[in-house]
């Protein structure tokens, strides 16, 4: 059964999506992960246990080699690809509540901003490491995040800012969910965005890359 759950974490680390996909050209014709999910189910292995010891694993390497720059986005996306094609077998576990997540994450870029690259990065990366993730998409404002709050109040929420000209929103959306959730945890993040700025506008959290987002709920959630 290990073995099952090493050769499930070496596809995800490695992008193998499927046994059709051509991507690793060295694992050609092999099953990938959405097959070798299925086969661990079948083998009577308890979805979290895929969760715990193949994918949470092999997701943290990727995070941990892109941080190196051992890797780079489309080798991240043939992982996170790879990813959830496994967790499509286990999801039908965790909406039954059979099976629990470590926890609820909200993630949305803020209005006015369109990019959705760094936002799905981290959205993926988190969902691999066992939470359940509520991504709102791009150009989300203050009120669809309250909302989504008011839904999940124990959420942590994720806010991404690619433009120096949409931050002065990300300020006003922590703004606001502080004012109504005073006890909420907001991580932030993107390509303009500082722990300087992070602190300046009382948000919880600043992370340069998704492996760093991932490491701080993990302490959360211990």
């Amino acid at each position: 059964m290990e073995n099952i759950l090493e050769k499930l974490a070496y596809c995800v680390e490695n992008g193998k999506i499927n046994k059709t996909s051509p991507y690793p050209p060295n694992m050609k014709d092999q099953d990938g992960a959405d097959e070798l999910a299925k086969k661990a189910l079948e083998a009577g292995i308890k979805p979290d246990e895929i969760l715990e010891n193949a994918l949470i694993i092999a997701m943290a390497k990727v995070g941990d080699k892109f941080t190196r720059k051992e890797i780079y986005v489309p080798q991240m996306l043939m992982a996170a690809k790879a990813m959830n094609s496994a967790m499509a077998h286990l999801k039908p576990f965790f909406q039954s509540g059979e099976t629990k997540r470590k926890g609820k994450f909200i993630i949305g870029t803020v209005s006015g901003d369109l990019h959705d690259i760094g936002k799905n990065l981290v959205a993926m990366m988190i969902e691999g490491g066992g939470w359940e993730v509520i991504d709102l998409g791009v150009d989300v404002g203050a009120d669809k995040f309250l909302h989504a709050l008011d839904e999940n109040p124990d959420a942590i929420v994720g806010l991404s800012a690619l433009l120096t000209t949409t931050m002065e929103n990300m300020k006003k959306i922590v703004a606001a969910i502080k004012e109504k959730y005073s006890a909420s945890k907001i991580l932030v993040g993107g390509a303009p965005v500082t722990v300087e700025y992070c602190k300046k506008i009382g948000a919880d959290f600043y992370s340069p890359d998704p492996q760093g987002a991932v490491n701080y709920l993990k302490q959360l959630a211990s």
